[in-house]
């Protein structure tokens, strides 16, 4: 079977798209696996089927790169908002999208020429589940925020982000007894003075890295950054809007009576079709 696929990435947190209307694939965990591969495959953070939906204008199924699904991921969010407008398949601007954490709006801001240059998010709510927990990973303590928007997220603020050793507390982390379900990493540290290659209408920078759960190290996640979001807004750290810079770039997050709102861009890199 001559499987077409499309390879996008929010930030650099790159999956690889199939419009699930057009192609079944039987076993989507084992396709992300081999589809993933960045040296046998085609590479990626993971494998997105994009499909139709009984409740919203389309579906999402995310699968992380070790074949685990995902409830939500915001940069596939975006990225579905511009593959669904510039392939066609809809002429709306404000769409819903049916994921495993419920539906969620998507807003595009339609450029001149025609293409998606970013998309508005609705996340929905988050919830701070628990604060100042504190576990020992990798020889060291480490106190963080327990927050869900969806998925689970463990934020850690510290003084330099960039000083966090991820490689070896990220998998601790994540496969902590205290997650039985496993859990996404985020270590993030106020920005104090920007740099004025970073541009943004948000008050407050946050520095973001961050240890996917089931893909390890990616350039960005925007559930992450919501998470990291409403850990430091609610915590007094930061005033909503922020902006999270991540190795990818940047998203800009508000946090409105509970709920976030995610803005940031999508990109294509590449069409392409693979045998499977």
């Amino acid at each position: 079977m001559r499987l077409e696929f499309t390879k996008m990435e929010g930030l650099g947190n790159d999956y690889i798209y199939v419009d699930a209307g057009r192609f079944y694939i039987s076993d989507p965990v084992a396709m992300s696996i081999r589809l993933s591969d960045r040296h046998f495959g085609i590479g990626g953070d993971g494998l997105v089927l994009i499909g139709p939906s009984d409740c919203a204008d389309f579906s999402m199924r995310m699968f992380n790169a070790d074949g685990s699904e995902g409830r939500m991921c915001g940069n596939a969010a975006r990225c579905i908002g511009k593959y669904v407008y510039e392939r066609g398949l809809t002429d709306k601007r404000e769409l819903t999208l049916e994921t495993r954490a419920g539906v969620k709006s998507l807003a595009l801001n339609v450029g001149a020429d025609g293409l998606v240059e970013s998309v508005t998010v609705g996340m929905g709510s988050f919830v701070i589940e628990q604060r100042e927990l504190e576990l020992e990973a990798a020889g060291r303590r480490v106190r963080g925020t327990v927050v869900n928007v969806g998925n689970p997220h463990f934020v850690v603020f510290c003084d330099d982000a960039e000083a966090v050793d991820l490689p070896a507390v990220g998998p601790a982390i994540e496969n902590h007894p205290l997650f039985p379900d496993r859990t996404n990493v985020e270590f993030a540290s106020v920005i104090p003075n920007p740099s004025p290659v970073i541009l943004s209408e948000a008050k407050d920078l946050l520095r973001m890295r961050v240890w996917e759960r089931g893909s390890g190290i990616t350039l960005a996640c925007g559930t992450g950054a919501c998470a990291t979001a409403a850990a430091a807004v609610t915590a007094g750290i930061a005033a909503s809007p922020c902006t999270i810079v991540m190795d990818g770039g940047e998203l800009q997050i508000a946090c409105i009576g509970g709920t976030i709102m995610m803005t940031g861009p999508a990109r294509i890199a590449f069409d392409g079709v693979v045998e499977i």
